[in-house]
């Protein structure tokens, strides 16, 4: 074992962290659904999330066999909802195809949907202890400044060179201790900002501590300039009920219930063609809401409507009640919009 595995796996097995829900088990079902929700988002959201998709979800099978839409209002509120649709067609492939059970080869792992090198590489790790090495954004970071390496991580010529050091240093030993370990050390120590070098196990090796560059390592991602699109969305609403529509699989918010887009003349129609008279329109404050490659500016137009029939014409269209807002299967902007703007109409009625 090298001295930069054995630091981790001691420093792991003492100052670590071993009570999060999804530890202590080889069920590589509950891994990779940890895995998985952990993409992008922080532990302590993560822990309700986990433990209300496994009440609902105990096995493959059952999230197998659930209406996409059943696991996407689950998911509401974590974000990044392609994670949730990859999950669910996932967990189709392993119950069609491999009799509910991970492959335990890594390298089968990520050929699943939504399952990367790292992903796989920790799946295989901690329910098999396979020797794989995983290479998210925290191992990235602790490697960089421990090892020196220049450039930014995701880049073309700096991410092999990751990864081939990731693998070089893995232990033939306690490989989920050391893989833990790496995951430990990146999310409470070797952190972005202001990192706790003092009580890190390789104060006394790590390149960035010794020459005072921990903030300049790793290397920031190139900046982009975010292009800004713009769109106007209709809250029609009684007061009680607000009209939703349900987006197609694919694309931004694939699958979840948004409102309507148009302006004051698609209100009118839209108000005749759900069965309502529009009583009055104003706007609501803009919102601002930002994705990986664009801006999104929402501006809202609150309809106020009286409903003279229940029923919508349009399949992909419901009348989402007041106090389903928080459980429905809703973008977060979304849900920021309806609470404002349902309270506003009851207000004022």
């Amino acid at each position: 074992m090298s001295d930069f595995s054995a630091r981790l796996v001691a420093w792991q097995r003492r100052h670590g962290r071993h009570d999060l829900p999804w530890q202590r088990t080889r069920d590589p079902y509950r891994i990779w659904l940890s895995e998985i929700m952990l993409q992008q988002t922080q532990v302590a959201t993560v822990i309700p999330y986990y433990q209300r998709f496994l009440d609902r979800f105990p096995t493959i099978e059952a999230l197998a066999g659930a209406p996409v839409e059943t696991v996407l209002e689950l998911w509401a509120g974590l974000g990044y909802y392609a994670r949730a649709r990859n999950l669910h067609r996932c967990a189709q492939i392993l119950a069609s195809q491999h009799g509910g059970r991970f492959p335990a080869d890594p390298v089968a792992i990520a050929e699943l949907p939504g399952i990367g090198f790292s992903t796989a590489a920790a799946i295989a790790a901690f329910a098999f202890g396979t020797r794989a090495a995983i290479l998210d954004g925290n191992v990235k970071r602790v490697l960089a400044r421990c090892f020196g390496i220049e450039g930014f991580p995701g880049a073309a010529r700096t991410e092999p060179q990751m990864r081939e050091l990731a693998e070089s240093l893995l232990p033939e030993e306690s490989i989920e201790a050391y893989t833990q370990g790496l995951m430990d050390l990146g999310a409470t120590l070797c952190v972005r900002s202001k990192p706790l070098c003092t009580a890190c196990p390789m104060y006394d090796v790590c390149v960035a501590r010794r020459d005072g560059r921990q903030s300049e390592l790793p290397v920031a991602r190139p900046k982009k300039v975010l292009l800004e699109r713009e769109t106007t969305v209709l809250l029609l609403t009684d007061g009680e009920r607000v009209l939703v529509e349900r987006r197609p699989a694919a694309g931004i918010w694939g699958g979840l219930l948004v409102l309507p887009e148009g302006g004051v003349a698609e209100a009118r129609a839209f108000a005749s063609r759900v069965g309502c008279r529009l009583l009055d329109m104003r706007p609501l404050s803009p919102l601002k809401h930002t994705f990986s490659h664009f801006r999104l500016n929402i501006t809202t137009l609150l309809c106020r409507v009286e409903r003279l029939q229940s029923m919508v014409a349009e399949a992909d269209w419901q009348w989402l009640a007041r106090e389903e807002i928080e459980t429905a299967a809703l973008p977060t902007p979304m849900r920021q919009l309806l609470r404002v703007g349902v309270k506003t109409s009851y207000d004022l009625s």
